[in-house]
């Protein structure tokens, strides 16, 4: 996987957890340089650790994999995207439910979210297994862009609204679909 591909994985898979970070920014009546640091390194944090975790568990079962590692990232990427594109939509239909609680940024709080957005992560790292990609270059530079993207959502989120968030998911998602279209043309040509 060539280094563009790479960091556009990166952006796709932040962009749930930039939306949420700008959800959180939107939520909140108050923002601290610790709110917004806590967010982005938990999210970043999450973020950068499932696909190794994902890759690890995929490499058990490498030799099943491998011959059909293409499907496998187009499926798995292609379901990911999709989920973003539905989220996005379910979110724009009723942006009345996104604020629920009044202190967002407890550390309880931002684990949960941060596993919450990070689950596609896991699957991105058995794609990566499946393609035998480098999970260490990978999953560095996916922490690294979800932890300055959740830093700039929470201002955005202050500044700008709940319209930018549902946005980015849309987009992260058609972007993570051609991103699996890609990965299963190379290998069938």
């Amino acid at each position: 996987m060539d280094i563009l591909t790479q960091i556009l994985l990166g952006f796709c898979l932040a962009t749930d957890a930039f939306a949420v970070s700008v959800t959180n920014g939107i939520c909140s009546p108050k923002i601290t340089r610790k709110n917004v640091f806590n967010t982005a390194f938990t999210f970043g944090a999450f973020q950068g650790i499932m696909p190794i975790l994902g890759f690890t568990l995929c490499r058990s079962f490498s030799d099943i994999i491998s011959k059909y590692q293409h499907f496998v990232a187009l499926f798995l990427l292609g379901a990911i995207g999709i989920n973003l594109i539905i989220e996005a939509i379910k979110e724009s239909k009723h942006p009345e439910g996104v604020c629920t609680s009044r202190n967002i940024f407890t550390a309880k709080n931002l684990v949960v979210q941060g596993f919450a957005t990070s689950i596609d992560a896991l699957a991105v790292g058995v794609s990566l297994a499946a393609i035998d990609a480098s999970i260490t270059t990978t999953s560095l530079l996916i922490g690294s862009i979800t932890f300055f993207c959740c830093a700039l959502g929470v201002y955005i989120g202050r500044k700008f609204g709940l319209l930018l968030g549902i946005r980015a998911r849309l987009g992260g998602g058609i972007l993570l679909i051609l991103i699996g279209v890609k990965i299963f043309i190379e290998n069938i040509i």
